[in-house]
């Protein structure tokens, strides 16, 4: 299975997705030391997006939010790739200052945390479709 997208910041990837049904505002949502999503209430609320294909609909929130991406790379926190429904402009800044590949205009309803994947170019590949559960991707990490 095979997805199509418009290429935000152009990049190859190869990872297992994180998907959250929830807008993500990385400054005050995201530890930019960690990785980890504080955000109090967020579906990811606890998880590492380090080393991830972090799947979101759309982000939001201050545009600081661009230089926490960049920060989180900076840091090696960041994750590989990011998908979106839409992408917004602190997203798409922070993954073009941080040079992290982005994709959008996905229907990302259809993806599961754990699926691994392979990005190229706005081109997101599904090589595996069998995700795991949370206590397995938390004995992972």
């Amino acid at each position: 299975m095979s997805y199509h997208g418009r290429s935000i910041y152009n990049g190859k990837a190869r990872g297992r997705l994180l998907v959250s049904s929830q807008a993500i505002s990385f400054f005050g949502g995201v530890d930019p030391e960690t990785g980890v999503v504080v955000e109090r209430g967020h579906d990811l609320e606890g998880q590492c997006i380090s080393g991830r294909v972090l799947v979101f609909p759309t982000g939001k929130g201050s545009t600081v939010g661009s230089y926490t991406l960049y920060r989180l790379k900076h840091n090696g926190h960041a994750p590989i790739a990011i998908l979106n429904a839409e992408c917004e402009t602190i997203t798409a800044v922070g993954c073009i200052i941080a040079e992290i590949a982005c994709v959008d205009q996905l229907s990302i309803h259809e993806l599961k945390t754990g699926w691994m994947v392979s990005i190229d170019e706005g081109l997101i590949v599904i090589e595996q479709e069998s995700g795991y559960s949370l206590e397995e991707q938390a004995h992972e990490e």
